[in-house]
């Protein structure tokens, strides 16, 4: 059984209710319509494709319906809100029910291979940072990857997004994990040209 005991302080907007209704009021300016460029390639590079892969806070979930179509076997989207996951299932009828876990991602409770991550980290709360990385440890399987973007800006707005920088992330992930690349993001898109790291992550 998989436990992360969270202690939340203060208000935080981290519930259903709450991003369902960014999706419904179509207040979802991280996203893009497509799949993101830096995952995109990095997916573009994996050669089997029967390991279990899991989006999430996948939201309208674009890199799953890419691996889908990709003809990868063994995808889950997870999201807290129930109106993406709904959005995604429209646009990607055959894809198993099952495998779209309508549930907050601290009680997600099966292991992977592979955690693809692109904006759930930074629309945490920051005062769960360290329970997302014992979450993401307890998920993957012995030498599972953690892979994906974060953003390497801080922003002035109180987030969601909450931004951050290389040295905070090292800090926070290497006692679990082994830092195979933490680098800036040369494929990012127009936006977001220089406001992104994409790393590689292995559960140690």
């Amino acid at each position: 059984m998989l436990t992360v005991k969270r202690k939340q302080k203060g208000k935080v907007k981290n519930n259903s209710e709450y991003w369902n209704n960014r999706y419904l009021d179509a207040a979802t300016g991280w996203d893009i319509g497509h799949v993101s460029r830096p995952l995109k390639e990095y997916i573009d590079q994996i050669k089997d494709k029967r390991i279990k892969i899991l989006l999430p806070g996948g939201g309208n979930s674009y890199e799953a319906e890419y691996l889908y179509t990709k003809g990868f076997e063994n995808i889950f989207v997870n999201d807290i809100a129930k109106r993406p996951l709904e959005n995604f299932k429209k646009r990607v009828p055959s894809f198993p029910d099952s495998n779209l876990l309508l549930k907050d991602f601290f009680d997600i409770d099966q292991r992977f291979d592979l955690v693809l991550e692109q904006t759930f980290f930074c629309a945490l709360p920051i005062t769960l940072r360290k329970d997302y990385v014992i979450k993401m440890h307890e998920l993957l399987l012995p030498e599972g990857k953690l892979a994906g973007v974060f953003f390497n800006t801080h922003f002035d707005k109180e987030g969601p997004p909450f931004g951050g920088d290389r040295q905070e992330y090292l800090k926070l992930f290497q006692e679990k994990f082994l830092i195979k690349r933490i680098e800036d993001c040369y494929n990012s898109i127009s936006p977001r040209q220089g406001d992104e790291l994409f790393f590689i992550f292995i559960k140690k």
